[in-house]
């Protein structure tokens, strides 16, 4: 792919596919114009990832993804991006994902759920595509999704442990952690040898047929997530004992893949 894509001079269009595009997705064009100018020949490529990279399938609560590689990244790199980083932010935006052409060639045994997510779902914005033909190096990725598992399960916990007695607030930290969760049950059914869904709901149901756990707590929170349901139809305790439960029921499940 040349230096530039249509989309960026049409930003109301999705920059390749041409469907008309919502505001917040005009944004990562907006994105890239503020990165050319502050890097210019040192931008290599800026890639749109996840559900923001596949018109008409975003949650309205989902994050703008966005790779960035640059032939190096030292402190002037830094410098230069800052401004636009802290513009990113305010737009409500996790900070791109900033990597040197290096550091994406080898870092894929690191971040084998990052890169198939990235591969999957991508719209290269600007520059050198670099996906097409990308391997993955898989050889951690079923310790890493274990890893991931465990780490959001402890930080559930510990995040849980001082508002147990504070409905909405539990009730609040399981709705906004339950979406994470499904990303990384998606991976989970990856490696049980299932194909790559997106939709959470979806997802839910597969990682309930194929580890056997209770699919109830996560659309219960996708539902409220959804505002399909009320709050105060819910009682959080209840759910956060179900929920609690039959996630270490699917990280028993991925110990026990191979």
């Amino acid at each position: 792919m040349g230096d530039s894509v249509a989309g960026i001079q049409a930003v109301a269009e999705h920059p390749v596919t041409g469907e008309k595009m919502a505001q917040s997705q005009q944004l990562p064009n907006e994105l890239v114009q503020k990165l050319q100018k502050a890097h210019g020949d040192k931008l290599v490529s800026v890639v749109l990832y996840g559900s923001a990279a596949v018109p008409g399938a975003q949650d309205r609560r989902s994050d703008i993804n966005i790779l960035c590689v640059l032939k190096q990244v030292t402190p002037d790199e830094l410098h230069a991006a800052e401004p636009i980083f802290r513009w990113w932010r305010e737009m409500k935006n996790p900070s791109p994902l900033l990597l040197s052409t290096d550091e994406f060639r080898t870092s894929t045994d690191c971040f084998p759920m990052e890169f198939h997510d990235i591969k999957e779902r991508h719209c290269v914005l600007y520059g050198d595509n670099l996906i097409t033909g990308l391997e993955i190096n898989d050889r951690y990725y079923r310790a890493m999704v274990e890893h991931e598992l465990r780490a959001k399960l402890l930080r559930l916990r510990q995040k849980a442990g001082g508002i147990l007695s504070e409905g909405d607030l539990l009730l609040r930290l399981m709705t906004d952690s339950v979406s994470t969760f499904c990303v990384v049950f998606r991976h989970a059914l990856r490696l049980a040898g299932d194909e790559s869904l997106y939709d959470k709901h979806a997802i839910v149901a597969a990682t309930a047929r194929r580890f056997g756990i209770d699919a109830k707590p996560f659309n219960t929170l996708l539902d409220l997530r959804e505002e399909k349901v009320k709050p105060r139809n819910i009682q959080s305790g209840p759910l956060f004992r179900d929920y609690l439960k039959q996630i270490h029921n699917v990280i028993e499940a991925v110990d026990q893949l191979h």
